[in-house]
Formats: structure tokens, sequence, C-alpha cells
């Protein structure tokens, strides 16, 4: 699968002219709605059917720095589904393939009224469709 590509922006920097480390959780992100377009559900559309999936855990770790004009290179894959949890994992490098991130957010999934469901019941397509990400290695 296509990566997803994020060019640091000046406003993304801090005083020593290097990313903010903040940012790169807003690029998982990023990283983790293309990834839900590229299996056929994009965001919005989950939205529509009432689903959402708020952030309940994040893990990272920094690799090396990263500047304004920098283009980040963001592999993001399914790591694990279990019907109403979501583990999503994330390697960024530069261009030149140097290592600048790792991370994983974990994420459950909740219904309009804020409550937790579980997608086979409410939306068996999608279940399905993670499922079968987490089969074919995450993507």
């Amino acid at each position: 699968m296509e990566k997803y590509l994020h060019r640091v922006m000046y406003y993304e920097t801090d005083k020593m002219g290097l990313t903010h480390h903040s940012n790169y959780i807003r690029f998982m992100e990023e990283a983790r709605v293309d990834l839900l377009e590229k299996l056929g559900w994009p965001y919005e559309k989950l939205e529509e059917l009432g689903l959402f999936s708020p952030v309940i855990g994040l893990s990272c770790c920094y690799l090396s720095p990263t500047t304004f004009s920098d283009v980040i290179e963001i592999s993001a894959e399914v790591l694990e589904y279990k019907g109403a949890r979501l583990k999503v994992g994330y390697k960024m490098s530069k261009r030149d393939g140097t290592p600048v991130f790792e991370g994983v957010s974990e994420h459950c999934f909740v219904g309009k009224n804020g409550r937790p469901i579980r997608l086979s019941k409410v939306c068996p397509e999608f279940d399905e469709a993670m499922k079968s990400a987490v089969e074919n290695g995450g993507k």
C-alpha cells in the first residue's frame, strides 16, 4: 500500500527549528484516516454511520528529528483488531530512508451516544474489513 506523505510546515517547528514532538501524534492521525480511506472506509463514511473511534492509548519513540520542508513518509497498518478495539502501528521516515518515528495508537469504537459498540453487530461490513486488514498484514 502507498505510504502517506506529510511535508513539515514551518509552524510545526519549534525555536530549535525541529518539528515539535506533539506534531507526530497529529501525523499519526492523518495516516490513520488515510489508511481507513485506502481500506475503503473513509472516516466521513464511518461518521455518517454513527461510528467514532476515539484514541484510548498512544505509545511512541522518536528516532531522528525532522525540520521545515522535510517530507515524511508514513506507513500505517492495522496491528490488531478485536471487534470493539483497534490498534494501528506507524513507521515514519525521511525520503532518504532515515527512520524518524515509530508509534502505536489504540482506539475503541463508540456510537453517537459515546457508548462502546461491537462492530460485528453495528456494522458487519466494516468489522470484516478490519479482520481482513489484520489477515493481510495490516493493509
